[in-house]
């Protein structure tokens, strides 16, 4: 074996060793350009052989933004013209609190915008608002989503007419500034263990709301520290006996109670508040912490939709079970997880028009003694953006989707569409801002230094949206959720019973989809087999299809051993892999139905570009179980790899279009590096020069 300190290493083999390192660093400093699958196009850094698609930006946004864009102009142009209505970057927490709560009374006493009457009967034009509301500053849209969706919520879809009567026009018009108190200090997920009662007094025909210890301190409520002056308490009913003193739990319920007074705001007796004080962000949200010692309400605070309690102390309910009960509850509370993945997509579009305007006009570096060029050509930084733009498409055409199902739900209270709406609103919540959250971090380190600064807007958007993985559930409980209700279907499937929409394809992969996988089909690698649909969507059902049945047979393997709470808790990242894998599903199969029905040929052919690339670089990313059951050959993976990276390359160019048709205008983006103006005037202004 020739010696390791050989006095001649460039010799024989040494030498061609170092000849193609040689060779490999020079590809690294001057790439040559890259032969897609058919072998006849080539890339290079900034041109390519294909002409440039034409993209009417017009009629693309015209497309996505629905039939409300009106309501959201009018949103945009009240706080272009009130500039001391803006969020200033430097604000205090005490002067954020008050400057939301005059955003939020000029735009509803001012500017006469009014979300309150859409959430039950026009919930897409709600959401529209919010979503508006939002791109002005977070904390402005959460504190609406509060005080209307949340506390006005729990009083018209928990309360009777006479509840309506009573609150409807005072929570419209802000003279009922409330909380929705559901979350405790020790329960947050787990509501069902929720340790605040309300016991009935028959005697006086009142509930007496109680906090039994520290644990059971109402923590977190929104509202709560400063402006509410009422609150939906949700509380476990505890009824007296009439032939003995103990008490029976009715399960847990919701009462209006006051918490200032209405004149003075002057805190009611029995009442504690305190501040739960500076938060990572959303610092405009004036969080509480509510402790109640005998506070008394009347009995027809109880809001008693689906469970009352007559003059003589009994109780009657259409609903027979206490889980039933709760499940109704929480069902029609469904509205603040369709609120959030919505608004969370907006967030997304947002960080994302900053980073690729700043990419595009950002140069650095380039071919020797030629100008630098734009940073958006480099591979690396299309990998970052491009797959996020193409996700935050495919998002806004699968929210939107859940918003029609959603009001139609409200419209026809359909128990099917239901479950239907409380599956997908949890998936997508989850899936959507946990997406978001993370690519928020990817915008901020592609605008580099720049990106720091906190003008630029990304500081202040992961901070505020942060909390979005967390409250109206937590992800990994709601994508547990999913899992649940998948392994549901799948059990029914083999008992015989109907599927709803969303979940129609499992009854055909059950069959087909867990067959062995084609030989002939796991080796195309032309380029019109990869971007047609149905190779697309066969391929993430095929997937879910397969992680669906190999988590029910671990399940059924385990809990002979473990039990049912031990079987879960061993099979739980199968199971959460499993929930990604169905709403990555119904996420395509949306995109590619709104693909379809696109009018504009124009339009089309830009959302088929990114819809491609969507789904190609989701199947990319997950190669590796395709390959572990031959579902694609490993010539096949490689041209999914490279048409994907095209694709990316093909919506590069026309990235500057993309993010125009979100129509997000200076005044709403507000961050110097995104201006449509040229160079860094407006930064450099910022900073004093």
């Amino acid at each position: 074996m020739e010696p390791r300190n050989n006095p001649n290493p460039a010799s024989g083999d040494d030498t061609e060793i170092v000849s193609r390192r040689i060779e490999r660093l020079s590809l690294h400093l001057n790439p040559t350009p890259r032969t897609l699958p058919d072998g006849d196009r080539q890339i290079g850094m900034a041109t390519c052989a294909r002409p440039k698609l034409e993209v009417d930006t017009g009629k693309l946004s015209g497309y996505m933004r629905g039939p409300h864009r009106d309501v959201q102009e009018k949103v945009f142009d009240y706080f272009e013209s009130r500039p001391e209505l803006q969020t200033p970057l430097e604000i205090s927490k005490n002067d954020h609190r008050e400057l939301c709560w005059r955003q939020l009374v000029g735009l509803v006493r001012e500017a006469g915008i009014k979300p309150f009457r859409y959430v039950a009967d026009d919930p897409a034009k709600y959401f529209a608002i919010l979503e508006a509301i939002g791109s002005v500053d977070m904390s402005l849209g959460i504190k609406m989503g509060v005080q209307y969706s949340l506390w006005g919520g729990s009083v018209i879809n928990l309360g009777t007419q006479k509840h309506k009567d009573t609150y409807f026009d005072g929570i419209d018009n802000l003279d009922y500034p409330g909380c929705f108190a559901m979350t405790e200090l020790h329960h947050g997920s787990n509501v069902q263990a929720l340790q605040t009662t309300a016991t009935f007094d028959p005697i006086t025909d009142e509930f007496i709301i109680n906090t039994p210890n520290d644990g059971a301190i109402k923590w977190w409520i929104g509202n709560a520290a400063v402006h509410g002056k009422l609150a939906s308490v949700f509380a476990r009913l505890m009824l007296p006996s009439h032939d003995s003193k103990e008490v029976s739990d009715m399960g847990v319920h919701a009462f209006i109670v006051p918490i200032r007074h209405l004149d003075t705001h002057e805190t009611l007796p029995g009442v504690e508040i305190h501040d739960c004080g500076q938060k990572v962000g959303l610092n405009g949200v004036d969080n509480g912490a509510l402790r109640f010692n005998s506070v008394r309400i009347p009995r027809d605070n109880l809001l008693n939709r689906f469970g009352d309690v007559s003059r003589d102390g009994k109780y009657t309910s259409s609903l027979p079970t206490v889980n039933k009960r709760f499940a109704a509850t929480l069902g029609e509370l469904v509205g603040g997880r369709v609120g959030l993945a919505y608004s969370s997509v907006a967030v997304l579009k947002l960080a994302g028009t900053i980073a690729i305007r700043y990419s595009l006009l950002r140069q650095q570096f380039g071919p020797p003694r030629k100008p630098e060029v734009s940073i958006l050509d480099y591979q690396s930084h299309q990998h970052k953006l491009m797959p996020m733009l193409a996700s935050t498409y495919a998002f806004h055409f699968a929210t939107s989707y859940l918003v029609e199902k959603y009001a139609e739900m409200k419209r026809t209270h359909d128990e099917q569409l239901v479950g239907d709406v409380h599956a997908l609103s949890a998936g997508l919540k989850a899936y959507v801002t946990s997406y978001t959250a993370r690519s928020l971090n990817v915008c901020r380190e592609s605008c580099g230094g720049h990106g720091y600064a906190a003008v630029n807007r990304f500081g202040t958007l992961r901070n505020d949206h942060d909390i979005f993985q967390t409250f109206e559930g937590d992800n990994t409980v709601l994508l547990q959720q999913v899992a649940g209700d998948l392994l549901k279907r799948y059990q029914e499937k083999f008992q015989g019973g109907a599927l709803t929409v969303t979940w129609n394809y499992l009854r055909e992969s059950m069959n087909s989809y867990l067959s062995q996988p084609n030989p002939v089909t796991a080796r195309w690698e032309g380029e019109d087999h990869l971007r047609d649909p149905k190779f697309q969507l066969d391929a993430f059902r095929y997937r879910t299809s397969r992680l669906l049945q190999s988590v029910a047979v671990r399940l059924r393997k385990h809990s002979t051993t473990l039990g049912g709470f031990g079987a879960w808790n061993r099979c739980l990242n199968h199971l959460l892999t499993l929930a990604e894998s169905h709403i990555e599903t119904v996420i395509l199969a949306k995109f590619i139905e709104a693909v379809q029905n696109c009018p504009d040929p124009s339009a089309r052919s830009a959302l088929k570009l990114v819809c491609d690339l969507y789904a190609l670089n989701r199947i990319w990313n997950d190669i590796g179980t395709y390959r572990n059951v031959d579902y694609v050959a490993p010539n096949k993976a490689k041209a999914i790899h490279k048409l994907a990276d095209y694709l990316s390359f093909q919506v590069r160019n026309v990235a500057r279009e993309l993010v125009d048709a979100f129509d997000l205008p200076d005044n709403v983006t507000r961050a110097p590096i995104a201006m449509q103006s040229e160079a860094y005037s407006q930064y450099t202004n910022y900073v004093g020069f």
